[in-house]
């Protein structure tokens, strides 16, 4: 479940091993084992991981519910990378613990930004007249 697009093509492995880690980090938070008054007051989503291709370092795309306070968040999933970096490794089954780098998860922006250009009175002239044109033609024959 790729939402943020990767450099380069994504193998199967970093595919499983980011969302093993996903999980992971998920339960670390939900079960409140990282003490933090920042993390412990809010609920945290974990969107994705990205894993790099040698799986030692992983991007972590996070949302607290609702969006706000996302930067008090980040600065307090990055002052606890280590300890949640040590829980973590111990769930998993790999050879190297990946260092966690913490970031906004920015797909809910990027999908209202996406709705607000869908509904513009332009594109929906545009959409309503690909719908209007006779199947197997192109626009361009108009």
């Amino acid at each position: 479940m790729a939402k943020h697009a990767p450099s380069k093509m994504t193998s199967q492995r970093q595919l499983r091993v980011g969302e093993t880690i996903r999980h992971a980090i998920s339960s670390v938070l939900t079960r409140g084992n990282v003490f933090d008054p920042d993390l412990e007051r809010t609920s945290i989503t974990v969107g994705e991981v990205q894993i790099s291709p040698d799986l030692r370092h992983a991007k972590v795309f996070v949302l607290p519910l609702g969006g706000a306070g996302t930067d008090t968040v980040l600065e307090a999933l990055e002052r606890n990378r280590h300890e949640i970096r040590k829980l973590v490794t111990r769930q998993l089954t790999l050879k190297y613990s990946p260092d966690l780098r913490f970031l906004g998860d920015r797909t809910f922006d990027r999908m209202d930004e996406t709705r607000a250009i869908l509904t513009r009175d332009e594109v929906r002239r545009d959409l309503d007249e690909g719908r209007d044109a006779p199947a197997g033609k192109d626009r361009e024959d108009k």
